[in-house]
Order: C-alpha cells, then structure tokens, then sequence
C-alpha cells in the first residue's frame, strides 16, 4: 500500500520494445499440425467406426422404458475386455505403428464403449423413478468393466507366456 501523498510516475517506455511480448505466437510451436493431424484423422476415422458398431447394437437390442439398460452394459464391459488384451498385445509383444493405438484404442473402442450413454441411461432411471435400478445399473457396469479388463489383460499375459514355453 502507498501512503497517501505520493505520486506514481510511469517508467519510459521503449518505442521499439513490444509492449505485448506474451501475445506474440511463440517461433516454434511444441507439436505442429503436421505431427498432429493424422492421430486426429485416425481417432475421428476409429471413433465413427466404434460408434456407429455401438448405435447398430442399441438398434438391435432396444431398452423398454425404464427397462435395464443391458446392451449398454454389455457393450461397455465387451469394449473394455478388448482394450484389455490390445494394451497387452501393442505394449508386450507388437512394435505397432504409432496410429495404430490412437485408431484402435481411442477411436474405435472409445467409440464403441459409450459411458455417456452409461451416465442418460442412469439420468433416464432416476427420472423414470427406478432409483433401486439406477444404482444396480451404475455399480454393476463399473466393477464389470473394470474386472473385464483386469480379466482380459492378465488372461492374455498368460496365453502369451504359455505360448512361449
């Protein structure tokens, strides 16, 4: 805090100084576009193949209002028993190209495994007043999806050390 009777004099300003350096584009930017546009092609390209896998299901295997949302559930614990075994395969035993992941594992099974329809589905039960339904539907699909990728994964880790001997 100042005291009471001073005055405050600006320092000079240089004319030839760039008042705004922080708003200057920085000279190299950390990952150019040329870099970065294929992993978004690839994650865009997997991600309309996951959800449009994921939207022929909900076709063939509707949910009646206020009905358990079991093909959601069990495209998510289908989807997370993949991401399983492919983490196991591109990080233990294939030298895979670096889309591959971006394209499999975050474009077509994020795609395909839809926890936003996991969060309407349970938004729509509570609504429908089906609480007790609700919270069976929330709590099964978590432990089922995280079981089916520890399952998967350590299912593949000894297929593949099995296989060695």
């Amino acid at each position: 805090m100042r005291p009471p009777h001073t005055e405050v004099v600006p320092e000079p300003v240089d004319p030839d100084e760039d008042p705004y350096p922080s708003a200057r584009r920085p000279a190299r930017l950390p990952r150019p576009w040329r870099e970065q546009g294929p992993v978004v092609a690839v994650v865009a390209a997997g991600g309309a193949i996951g959800a449009s896998a994921r939207y022929a299901v909900s076709l063939g295997w509707p949910v009646a209002p206020g009905g358990f949302p079991w093909p959601t559930l069990w495209v998510n614990v289908a989807g997370c028993a993949v991401i399983g075994v492919f983490m196991v395969l591109i990080s233990d035993v294939w030298q895979a190209h670096r889309l591959v992941r971006p394209f499999f594992g975050t474009g077509v099974l994020g795609g395909f495994t839809t926890f936003s329809t996991y969060a309407v589905d349970i938004q729509r039960l509570i609504d429908g007043r089906e609480p007790r339904t609700a919270l069976a539907y929330l709590a099964t699909t978590l432990v089922l999806a995280l079981a089916a990728v520890w399952c998967a994964a350590n299912a593949t880790r000894r297929v593949l050390t099995w296989r060695q001997r």
